[in-house]
């Protein structure tokens, strides 16, 4: 039941009943609802700021695992970034010596990326600076690896070539240790056996029974198998690229023909002793870029330091050649 109010009329001397009008009740239930909305309001406020609702509790749950993640990924980016600079640095100082290329510059490894902002579209978030940070890193890794990615095809077509080379380059000798009766005469300056005048010797004398097989030092192409030179007799050429051309002269007789690719061991002819010979014997030559040189200098392939020496110190004496 709703109170009743009353006023004190001086006039009557008597309390008399207070008559609201409709208009007052509407305006007094109007400023009430008015109140209780914003009473609720308010509440809803505080209870917002510190009571955590159920989606918000989810929300916030996730911030927490992505701000784990990208703490993970931070350290995973620099773990790689480590391992990166441990074979940047191999790649500059180990790789690219050894096959005699030039290092990559450091500011082309770690080239920023230039124009437009490339990260603009990630702007506006509560998390931009900490999206960004990490897409920049994840950006200058990846460029890195792409640098050396590339720097790596480079060093295995480098590495090709390098073994070609190395397959080509005269490595071992002529003739067999077990087939050599002995080094006669060695590279430099030798008394002829016909003229007995000092004449400069361009290459060794092995000298073996006729019939000993002689091998290809290197590989190669041969470009010469005849007896169409002066002095040589029955002689063989093989051009083993990258400069490097044999020779070996006096055979009996052959076993490749021009034109025939060879590889280090093949059986190329037999020790005789055609042309200018005095004995059966193989007169080897070693020529770079079309200069003779001492053929002593390219028998690593098959001689230990041992045997080395003691044919260095043979070949060092000066007597008189075989041819």
């Amino acid at each position: 039941m709703a109170k009743v109010k009353y006023y004190y009329d001086s006039e009557t001397l008597s309390y008399r009943k207070i008559e609201l009008r409709k208009r007052d009740k509407i305006r007094k239930s109007m400023i009430f609802l008015l109140a209780s909305v914003m009473l609720g309001a308010l509440m809803v406020l505080v209870m917002y700021q510190f009571i955590e609702s159920p989606k918000q509790k989810v929300l916030n749950r996730e911030l927490e695992n992505m701000k784990l993640h990208y703490e993970l990924l931070e350290k995973k980016i620099g773990q790689a970034e480590d391992v990166l600079a441990g074979i940047q640095k191999r790649d500059n100082n180990i790789y690219r010596t050894y096959f005699e290329a030039n290092p990559i510059p450091e500011e082309q490894r770690k080239a920023g990326f230039g124009g437009v902002n490339r990260y603009k579209s990630l702007e506006g978030f509560n998390n931009s600076e900490m999206i960004i940070d990490a897409t920049k890193n994840i950006d200058i890794l990846s460029k890195q690896l792409y640098v050396q990615s590339k720097s790596l095809d480079e060093i295995i077509i480098l590495a090709e070539g390098k073994e070609k080379m190395l397959a080509s380059i005269p490595a071992i000798q002529p003739i067999s240790r077990e087939d050599l009766t002995r080094m006669a005469s060695g590279f430099g300056w030798r008394s002829d056996p016909f003229t007995k005048a000092r004449k400069r010797h361009k290459g060794m004398d092995f000298t073996s029974p006729k019939g000993t097989p002689i091998y290809a030092t290197g590989n190669g192409k041969i470009t010469r198998a005849d007896s169409g030179s002066t002095g040589f007799g029955k002689h063989i050429r093989i051009d083993h690229g990258f400069g490097y051309v044999t020779l070996y002269a006096h055979l009996s007789k052959y076993n490749v023909k021009r034109g025939q690719k060879v590889k280090r061991g093949d059986l190329i002819g037999y020790v005789g002793s055609t042309g200018r010979s005095q004995a059966p014997h193989l007169h080897y030559e070693v020529r770079y870029n079309r200069n003779a040189v001492n053929p002593i200098n390219f028998y690593y392939g098959d001689l230990s330091p041992e045997e080395f020496k003691e044919m260095l110190k043979i070949a060092s004496q000066e007597g008189q050649s075989y041819d």
